[in-house]
């Protein structure tokens, strides 16, 4: 007889911490919508300077940048100011970002957001020694992914998909590339689901000895056209039309290439790669003649790293990890050159460990070990030969920070149970902490790494937990799962504030359950699960199979079949929430966005019954309308895995869905187009089952702006208290 156990891990939690059962005051949707309670994460971005003993920010006003100490966090100089420097014809700026010799730096102002990362904007040159702005382009158009040469002499742009070099000795500016064309060529930049998917949108890479410049080149002339409608204002609507490949479809066409200066002559690289394949990274080593281009296969089993001479073009293979699912791509982002050895993260021994490799690719040694994730690579010291990281290895819900030495020394850096998240000065002498427990706002430290004494405290969240004090809430508690089909799985509850065990409640199930992810993390959140306490519902979050810092086997147990696995885990968890005592099992219901809005549709459409009502918002409702290099990461094509689609598709179960529906989604959503929901609300209707419908004009993947949330979450609540 399978059982559910709950195991209440211990919070340590400090006195006066959010324990205010007793206070008056209840909160109320809009102020968790307004963010009332949102705990304060960051003290404006802090950036080493290279000497380690430094870093540099902006000041709240975004008019001057500063350089602090970080034993001390007092300013020892400023380095930019709008009302000191000449020519300056403006008053704040958005962004910065400072040349290795100091002696330029790069500021930018009227941001336009493209796409998640992506974003042009006019960018500036401050010349430090003769206190002088000037833009860095004579064009009018705005720039893209400004890069600075490793000696400070140039920068590198792109401006209407080409690439434009800015040579400050001579006040000269030289394009790279003429043949740039939107939705047809991109140089430098990347398209759709390069960033969407492998969070890239630079693609452009200097020599160190600032000789050569290497870059991609996207042909998209090929990749099917999304056209959206924007309602707008006017009378006509208008479309936004754009590359968008769908999973089978024709990605674009991929080709590297390099820069000389001196000669000005463009060098096509061929790549040892068929036309399928990927280049999510292009990085030189501490050698100039080697470029290290890191390549995908279209399945995304195959990574292979090469050396390429960018003056001849040869190509040399260095390192190859294949995997029976998938490679992760974002650990392509561990991998750092040092004079002697690179860092790469690989799931080699079933988790994710570091390993040290000589510059040719011989395994210097396995850096972690243990069935744990490391979560983080944060960096390697070749000076004292220690490696820095964050990892699960206490509980797959928690994070704390380590350092490792050469000898397999272990040291642990954080000191308190949560989640911990740490950046490390240049020199590794610092480093800045984020810590937060679940029922515990961030608190951000600055620490001497040697002593891993705290030098100062950035932001304790004392307002907020002030705040907190006068308010009634229930805690969040976690708990394990034990399924029918023998998991145990990691959960929270919240219950309702005013809780009796004799009573029955109804639940709401929150989940997202896409693959490595996590929800269930002791980490601060206050968001409309207490606002649907002080109403008394339960809500429990679960997370299922295919969820992160588990090991490799159950994150890609869910392989050729995402949703199958996952769904299950849902209303199996819920199955076993019923047999409590206090949980009424015919009033449950399941909820989530995006990922977490499919697995809502999947879960009410395999569970016979058990969830009386779902809210899916954003959904995907078919796997084939989604974008190639997520969808076939995990699933490979439709062509190739018809049946594994057709099992995992919401639309074709749709005959099967049981219980109360709210189907919610944007118009502009660029990411899970508006398509899949009409598509899916029409097999609703051909099936001839019932359901609710929200559609937010123009909103994107985040229905957010304005008045949009509050009017989410609220008609959402009154979903739940009409259905529950």
């Amino acid at each position: 007889m399978k059982y559910i156990r709950f195991k209440i891990l211990l919070l340590l939690l400090c006195a006066g911490n959010l324990s205010a059962q007793n206070a008056s005051k209840q909160v109320n949707l809009k102020e968790i919508i307004d963010g009332q309670f949102r705990q304060v994460t960051n003290t404006g971005e802090m950036r080493s300077l290279s000497d380690g003993e430094h870093y540099t920010a902006m000041n709240d006003a975004r008019t001057m940048i500063i350089k602090y100490s970080y034993r001390t966090g007092n300013p020892v100089d400023t380095l930019f100011n709008t009302q000191t420097a000449r020519e300056c014809t403006f008053d704040k700026f958005d962004g910065y970002t400072i040349s290795s010799t100091g002696h330029h730096i790069l500021v930018w102002r009227d941001t336009e957001r493209i796409y998640r990362r992506s974003f042009r904007a006019n960018v500036f040159n401050y010349d430090v020694r003769r206190n002088y702005v000037k833009p860095i382009s004579d064009s009018k158009s705005k720039q893209m992914i400004p890069t600075f040469s490793p000696d400070g002499r140039m920068v590198a742009y792109v401006s209407d998909n080409n690439i434009w070099i800015r040579k400050f000795d001579y006040d000269t500016e030289v394009q790279v590339t003429k043949d740039g064309e939107f939705n047809k060529v991109l140089n430098g930049i990347t398209d759709w689901v390069y960033e969407e998917e492998f969070a890239v949108t630079n693609l452009m890479a200097w020599s160190p000895n600032s000789e050569q410049l290497a870059f991609v080149r996207f042909d998209e002339s090929e990749v099917p056209e999304f056209s959206m409608q924007m309602y707008g204002s006017e009378l006509y609507p208008t479309y936004y039309n754009y590359k968008y490949p769908k999973a089978g479809e024709k990605n674009s066409k991929i080709s590297l290439h390099s820069y000389d200066i001196a000669t000005k002559d463009t060098k096509t690289l061929n790549v040892p790669i068929d036309a399928e394949s990927y280049i999510p990274r292009i990085v030189f080593t501490k050698n100039s003649d080697q470029l290290a281009v890191m390549t995908l296969n279209r399945h995304q089993n195959v990574f292979n790293m090469y050396y390429a001479n960018p003056k001849s073009g040869v190509f040399r293979l260095i390192l190859r990890d294949e995997n029976k699912a998938y490679v992760d791509s974002e650990w392509l982002n561990s991998i750092h050159f040092y004079n002697n050895s690179f860092s790469y993260v690989n799931e080699q021994d079933g988790y994710a460990h570091i390993y040290l490799y000589s510059p040719t690719g011989v395994l210097q040694r396995q850096v972690t070990k243990g069935n744990w994730d490391v979560t983080a690579f944060l960096g390697y010291d070749e000076t004292t030969k220690t490696v820095y990281y964050e990892s699960a290895e206490e509980n797959p819900t928690r994070r704390a920070i380590y350092k490792i030495d050469a000898k397999g020394v272990k040291t642990k850096l954080s000191t308190q149970v949560g989640t911990n998240n740490a950046v490390f000065s240049d020199n590794f002498a610092y480093y800045v902490n984020k810590y937060s427990n679940a029922n515990t706002p961030m608190k951000i430290t600055v620490n001497e790494t040697k002593s891993n004494k705290v030098l100062r405290v950035l932001q304790d969240n004392a307002r907020l937990i002030d705040k907190l004090a006068g308010y009634s809430y229930a805690k969040k508690e976690f708990i394990k799962v034990h399924t029918a089909s023998d998991y145990e799985l990691n959960a929270w509850i919240v219950k309702p504030i005013d809780f009796d065990e004799s009573k029955q409640y109804p639940v709401l199930m929150f989940q997202y359950s896409g693959p490595n992810s996590q929800k269930v993390l002791d980490s601060y959140s206050f968001d409309w699960e207490q606002y649907l306490a002080t109403q008394g519902i339960i809500t429990v979050c679960v997370d299922g199979r295919g969820t992160g810092a588990r090991g490799e086997a159950f994150r890609k147990c869910t392989y050729l079949r995402m949703g199958e696995l996952e769904s299950r885990d849902q209303v199996e968890a819920a199955q076993a929430l019923g047999k409590l005592p206090f949980v009424d099992k015919n009033r449950m219901a399941i909820w989530g966005w995006s990922f977490g809005g499919y697995n809502t549709l999947m879960a009410m459409s395999v569970g016979n019954g058990t969830f009386k009502a779902g809210i899916a918002v954003a959904p995907p409702t078919d796997w084939k309308y989604y974008d190639t290099v997520y969808t076939e990461r995990f699933m490979r094509t439709p062509k190739e895995n018809f049946e594994g689609y057709a099992a995992t598709s919401p639309i074709r179960l749709a005959k099967n869905l049981q219980g109360k529906l709210l189907l919610v989604h944007g118009t502009a959503d660029d990411n899970v187009h508006f398509q899949q929901t009409m598509d899916y609300a029409e097999a609703l209707v051909q099936a001839g089952k019932q359901f609710d419908m929200q559609v937010y004009k123009d909103r994107n993947h985040g229905i957010s702006g304005g008045n949009t949330r509050y009017h989410l979450y609220t008609r959402m609540s009154n979903f739940l208290f009409e259905n529950l």
